[in-house]
């Protein structure tokens, strides 16, 4: 396992992570919202109790890195963390395309790369771990300019991962694969929102980030 006993563990990133949390600082057990952090922390607690891992939930609806950024200190540093686990950047992308005629909302490429090592830079010193969860779309056709996009900007996030030796998790292979057997509609009826708290979708999240830091409890 990745993550030892008595560490701090703190979620932060936007809706898909945010899901109700309590403000100002979501902490288990009862203020971590109602999604893939609530299943985390509760699976954590039932199967793996003698960790004593400590969950806590930064998550902002609406957030884009930029935005995540301008708080980095206070919801992510200050609350002296062991481990950060960011999900960031379906924002980023969407609103180039719900927004198209405010270009000022859109963040870029370059912007993405340039905040994210920013985020990484001011912390990967100071905790025991970092795990960066790609953002991802949930539909299988590739070919749509949406799509495309989140992909690459997903692709930035496992290489930034590599550069800075930091954990990947890859959101994106789980949701495809679950699409073998199941329309994106069982999933999320917009493609990107878990429908609703203790979903399937947020079960495949908290699935897929157990398993990438090898604490999945179940053989």
């Amino acid at each position: 396992m990745k993550i030892t006993a008595g560490s701090r563990l703190l979620f932060t990133g936007d809706s898909i992570t945010d899901v109700g949390r309590v403000r100002p600082i979501g902490v288990a057990p009862y203020g971590l919202g109602e999604g893939y952090p609530k299943l985390v922390s509760g699976m954590l607690t039932a199967f793996l109790p003698e960790l004593k891992i400590h969950v806590m939930n930064t998550g902002i609806s609406g957030n884009t890195i930029r935005d995540l950024r301008a708080r980095w200190q206070t919801d992510v540093l200050d609350q002296n963390p062991d481990w950060v686990s960011i999900m960031i950047g379906i924002n980023d992308v969407w609103r180039h395309f719900d927004h198209p005629f405010e270009p000022n909302l859109w963040v870029n490429k370059e912007e993405y790369i340039k905040t994210y090592r920013e985020l990484i830079e001011m912390t990967k010193d100071k905790v025991k771990g970092m795990v960066l969860i790609a953002p991802y779309y949930i539909d299988k056709n590739e070919t749509d300019p949406m799509t495309a996009m989140v992909r690459d900007f997903a692709s930035v996030v496992k290489e930034l991962a590599d550069e800075y030796q930091v954990i990947f998790c890859d959101v994106q292979k789980e949701f495809d694969e679950t699409q073998k057997n199941l329309h994106h509609m069982g999933i999320s009826n917009d493609r990107v929102h878990p429908n609703g708290g203790h979903s399937p979708g947020h079960f495949i999240l908290a699935k897929s980030f157990l398993k990438t830091v090898e604490c999945w409890p179940i053989e």
